[in-house]
């Protein structure tokens, strides 16, 4: 007999909020009385400022004036709203800056060290709060009173202090990008040079720039059709094994044949060569920029719990980086919903009495580096993991558009990381039936990226002191399998193989006997 279906608790109704929650100012300003509580109003540009204090009711204490960004100047500044609070006998201050991409960070800074509360104001909501007041008036003093409202009525948004690791996480997955943005030019650029100079040759490989080394390598000292003929088979041998390329002698055939049946390039071989040479070496740097930016994050990622997102397939070090670098600190969010909000991965809505379009498109208001961060890692997940690739098949066939498939696999694995990041744990689920091991993982991304032993082994115990108590024993079971594994084959084997077992097995049973896990009741 088939048990009765539980009701589901019916959730409360979302009470009307008409300030933003970190932007509230009401309790304190009742403590200390409106005319008592001052609001410094600060416009920012890249080498001054404009800035004012007036009370609450906002009466101005203090006429709008200059603020160069020097040092002295910014003294002067805070010694001159000191002495104005205690002429006006204000009790109370907030400091409300506009947000103008980096450049308000040094006024930010001076005035945190100087031990006043910093809020942020959006130039979207100045702007709401300037037009009907001043309308086609765009000044700096009509900004600074539009940002003043804006702080009155609850707009003035404190902004979390993040720690010093998610911080640097930020920094440096954020260059990370950018230099994969900048490699992937190049690489665009270096096809235009190899199509004028050897039309043809970089369709005769599939992968033209991660598997080997050897097509550029050839190309970079032939640069043309005849050059190719003219070194043959043996000339093309020669020059990978003076450059220690391992490749078969099908992958010279197929240069061969192609340089017999190559169209006529454009000539200026020299010039070519000597282009394609500056972009190659060029992309190369740019590569081990970001091998060593890669092996950086992952000595950062270890520290955090959201290393744990690694059992999960599609996942890895570089996809936990950008997560953990644009959301920051896991306990910043009351839910789950509150990351695909910040991200603006949400229906926009528009009701006027009886119209309500509910399932408008998606909200053009975001945090468009957390959106971009989650939709990639969508897109991994459908590629990589079983089960959100069955799900997606299914929500194809039935008509769904692929955005908003997209979408609904990144709100699946928000709540998901929520679940796993907050509560520090693993627990089973769907998208986690061919168990990936997060120690495993970390040892094939340094083996791959050749990271220092002392460093590798510093990685993953940390990474395993993040693992809840019963998920080490399960942690250590394949390693040891891969040891049994390795030690019952014949012959000698290397020690780049054997190594990284070792220590990662080191790793997980130094922290699985730590006294407090194994200490009996």
């Amino acid at each position: 007999m088939p048990r009765p279906r539980t009701a589901r608790p019916t959730r409360a109704p979302k009470a009307f909020v008409l300030q933003k929650p970190n932007g509230q100012l009401v309790p304190r300003v009742q403590a200390v009385g409106p005319e008592h509580f001052g609001i410094v109003a600060v416009d920012c540009a890249k080498a001054r400022s404009r800035y004012f204090l007036a009370d609450f009711y906002g009466r101005t204490l203090l006429e709008p004036t200059t603020l160069p960004h020097t040092r002295g100047d910014f003294q002067a500044a805070i010694d001159r709203i000191r002495q104005a609070m205690q002429q006006h006998d204000l009790r109370d201050l907030v400091v409300a800056i506009e947000r103008t991409g980096e450049y308000h960070r040094p006024v930010q800074h001076a005035f945190r060290q100087a031990g006043f509360e910093t809020r942020l104001v959006h130039p979207f909501t100045s702007k709401q709060y300037r037009q009907p007041a001043d309308p086609g008036n765009k000044t700096d003093d009509t900004d600074l009173a539009a940002i003043s409202r804006a702080t009155t009525h609850g707009f003035g948004l404190l902004e979390p202090v993040w720690p010093d690791d998610y911080v640097h996480l930020q920094m440096l997955r954020r260059h990370r990008r950018d230099l994969v943005d900048k490699k992937t030019i190049l690489q665009c650029q270096i096809r235009e040079v190899l199509h004028a100079a050897m039309p043809g040759y970089a369709e005769c490989f599939c992968h033209l720039w991660d598997d080997s080394p050897t097509p550029l390598v050839l190309a970079r000292h032939t640069t043309s059709a005849d050059a190719v003929r003219r070194a043959g088979l043996d000339g093309l041998a020669r020059l990978a094994e003076e450059h220690h390329l391992r490749c078969r002698r099908e992958t010279f055939h197929k240069i061969l044949a192609w340089a017999e049946q190559a169209p006529p390039d454009q000539g200026h071989t020299s010039q070519h060569r000597r282009l394609l040479r500056s972009l190659d070496d060029d992309r190369l740097a740019k590569t081990q920029q970001i091998l060593e930016l890669e092996r950086d994050l992952a000595h950062l990622v270890v520290t955090t719990p959201y290393v744990l997102l690694l059992v999960i397939p599609g996942i890895n070090i570089v996809t936990i980086a950008d997560l953990a670098g644009e959301l920051g600190p896991i306990q910043f969010y009351l839910q789950a919903n509150a990351i695909t909000g910040r991200a603006g991965l949400m229906p926009s809505r528009y009701q006027s009495d009886l119209v309500d379009c509910a399932n408008g498109p998606l909200r053009r208001r975001g945090n468009r580096r957390l959106r971009a961060v989650l939709m990639q890692t969508a897109d991994n997940l459908v590629q990589c993991n079983h089960y959100f690739q069955a799900r997606a098949d299914q929500w194809t066939r039935t008509g769904k558009d692929p955005r908003w498939v997209r979408v609904k696999v990144a709100k699946i694995f928000s709540r998901l990381a929520f679940a796993m990041v907050a509560g520090r744990q693993c627990f089973p689920h769907p998208c986690c039936q061919q168990r990936h091991y997060i120690i495993g993982k970390l040892l094939q991304f340094h083996s791959e990226h050749g990271t220092d032993l002392q460093a590798m082994r510093h990685d993953l115990e940390v990474a395993a002191a993040q693992l809840p108590a019963q998920q080490r024993v399960a942690e250590a079971e394949p390693l040891q399998q891969q040891l049994d594994a390795l030690a019952h084959r014949r012959g000698p084997q290397p020690l780049a193989a054997s190594i990284p077992l070792v220590l990662a097995r080191l790793a997980a049973q130094v922290v699985q006997s730590m006294p407090s896990e194994s200490a009996g009741p």
